[in-house]
Parts: structure tokens; sequence; C-alpha cells
């Protein structure tokens, strides 16, 4: 075996997302298997470049996990040219500036989502590492996870005959912050700091949609701001400016209807935080992010609507749990092997920047829709 190494600078990785699932569940995971094999000999070895503007936190975070390198100065890592991949998982305002930068280094480039906080740059920035002729990619980690990797075995096992709908619902409590922590940073509910579940979740939903049932074809939307006021992390209250509530219907290219609720500011009354009802003319399945119920059109029951009399039946207990029939990595590490096979050795790889500029697309399109209050067409883009 020959071992190659890949130097990958990461910025933001003190932030929950870029520490927690790219950094110790991808990257170092990577590295506790004895590197990334790539099928001809070759082993790719993840070294990880600490990027951010805490050093202190950068230190702290290289201490714990045996890493040697840190800097808070992205041009001169940038400039560095021993550094393959430039990673980033920063606040959303900041991402558009750095993967220009990283772009114009000739570095290839793997993101978090949005790109950019609108669809403008998310173009510009993909047109740029088309004519730079990097490789690119951004995380759409959700059809990576278990419940819906069996959703697609269904889909492509044509379980549902002709889909019909789609229902999904994500969310949770986020404490406001004064008289217990909040789970989430105050910069998600400032719409100046580029916060607001639109853009976090539209382009989740965009890309669940389209992998697995169809390009989205039109948007009604009404997202809202329930708790208008919030503690930050120093226990100071302030405004929230972004909405942190969003209700979506999406037509799909086919036929079939998604609806969608988003919600920080909902009681968890799900088995899982997120979960997508599927409706079909042969069966239905309800998936998870890690389990996935079906039940087919042999075996549906036939309620009859009496409001005058209790139900005699419990519902969850006619449907079927699908099996795993497979082991499943973690999504963010399944993706990151995918990419790195890519940039080394040409593998196939579809989720790039223009990928992500569809994202960004749902969104501003999700709040124009909001604003206006009406449905509005989504075009295809291209570059």
């Amino acid at each position: 075996m020959t071992r190659k190494t890949v130097r990958i600078a990461m910025n933001g990785v003190t932030g929950r997302m870029g520490y927690r699932q790219h950094l110790v569940r991808s990257i170092l995971a990577l590295r506790e298997q004895g590197g990334l094999d790539l099928g001809d000999g070759t082993v790719l070895w993840p070294e990880p470049i600490l990027l951010g503007r805490r050093e202190h936190a950068l230190r702290e975070i290289a201490g714990r996990h045996g890493l040697d390198e840190i800097s808070t100065d992205v041009d001169a890592v940038l400039a560095d040219p021993s550094v393959d991949v430039y990673f980033d998982s920063q606040v959303t305002s900041a991402r558009e500036e750095s993967i220009k930068k990283a772009i114009a280094a000739g570095k290839h480039v793997y993101t978090e989502k949005p790109t950019a906080t609108g669809l403008a740059g998310a173009l510009a920035l993909a047109r740029l590492a088309r004519d730079k002729g990097i490789k690119h990619g951004v995380v759409q980690d959700k059809i990576f996870l278990p419940g819906l990797l069996k959703l697609k075995r269904l889909i492509d096992g044509g379980f549902f005959g002709r889909i019909l709908s789609v229902r999904g619902e994500f969310g949770y409590w986020v404490f406001e912050g004064d008289w217990q922590p909040a789970q989430r940073p105050s910069w998600n509910y400032r719409a100046e700091d580029g916060g607001g579940i639109v853009v976090d979740m539209f382009p989740h939903w965009e890309y669940v949609l389209h992998e697995l049932f169809g390009r989205v074809t039109s948007v009604q939307a009404l997202a809202t701001t329930h708790i208008p006021q919030r503690w930050d992390e120093n226990g100071k209250p302030y405004d929230a400016t972004a909405d942190d509530a969003a209700y979506g219907v999406f037509e799909l290219d086919g036929g079939a209807i998604a609806q969608i609720n988003s919600s920080w500011a909902v009681r968890v009354n799900r088995d899982e935080l997120v979960e997508f009802q599927v409706d079909g003319t042969e069966g239905s399945a309800v998936a998870g992010l890690r389990n996935c119920r079906v039940q087919h059109r042999g075996s549906t029951p036939k309620p009859v609507w009496n409001p005058d009399l209790p139900a005699t039946e419990v519902f969850r207990d006619q449907w079927q749990e699908v099996p795993d029939n497979g082991d499943f990595a973690n999504g963010f590490r399944a993706q990151w092997e995918l990419f790195l096979k890519h940039v080394h050795a040409d593998a196939p790889y579809h989720w790039d920047l223009l990928a992500g500029a569809r994202g960004v697309q749902l969104a501003e399109l999700g709040l124009r829709s909001s604003a206006e209050g009406r449905r509005l067409d989504v075009p295809e883009i291209s570059l």
C-alpha cells in the first residue's frame, strides 16, 4: 500500500457542526481506521489544518486530538502549495468570500451549505470553480442518513407505485436562552448575520426532494418569527430578526406535492427530529434519520370516520419496520469519502457548487414567496 497525504484546511472547526461531524466523526475517524483506501493500492491520509479566528480554541482542539497545525491566517494557509483542499463550515455570512479566495488559490473546495447569502453569489462561486478547473462539493448529508437510504431503496425498488405526496416535519424547541441556554448559536436568529430557518433548512429540502422525488418546480412558503426576543451566549437579550419557522408547499417535477414544516419553536411528538411520510398508489412509508416504516397497499386497513366512538385500533402498530440490510456509516463521513475519492481518483460526484446554488435559490424564492404571499416558479439554473 502507498500512503498519500491529503492536506485539508478546515475553516470553522470551533463550531458545533464543524467540530463534531466534520472533524471528529469524519476526518479523524478516517485517520483512526488507517486512512481512506482508494482501491488501487493507495491509501489517502487526511492531515487537517485547523483554521479559525480564536487561536486559544483552535489550540485546545488540536491538543485534545493530537493535531499539529492550526492557524488564524486563512490567506497564509491558502498560499501554501502543499494544501490540497479547503473546507468551510463558518457562519454563512463569512463563507462566500473565503471560498472565492480558496478557488483563486487553486484549492479544491468542499463546503457546508448554504454556499452564499444569495443565488447570484452562489452561481458566481460555481462559475469561478468551473473556470479554475478545481473539484468542488457541497455537504448534502441528509441523503446519506440510514432512514433516507432505506427510503431511496424503496423508491428504486418501485415500492410506492406512483408517488403522490411527501409530508415532512422537522424541528424542536430551541430554548430562548433566558432560563435555559439555547441549543443553537444566537446568530441563527439574526437576519443581518445570515440567520433564519429558511436559509438554513430550505437548501436541505431542495436536495432531499431533488435526489429522491424530483426537481422542485414551484414553492409557496410562509416564514415567521414565533419567538421575537431571545438571549445570547452572554445572557444579553436581543431582538430575533430572522424567521424561526417556515411552512412550505413544493410542487415537484413529475406531479408529486411536498409539504414540509420547519420550526425551532415546536415541541417534538415524533419518533425522530425529522420525519418524511411518502404516500404512493401502491404503498406508504415514514422515514426519519435512522428508521423507516412501511405500509403496503395489500395490508392497508380500512378506517371509517366516526367521531362518536373511540378508536379501536393502534394505527402505528399496522406499519412494518424496514430492515437495515447492511451497515450505515456516518452520513457526513460517507460524503467526505466520496469527495476525497473524487478529488484524488476522479470518482463520479455531482453534489457540487451548482447543486449548492439550487439550495440557495430555493431559500431565496421561499423568503420572497412569504414576503409576497404567492406561489413562485422555481426555474432551472445552469452555468
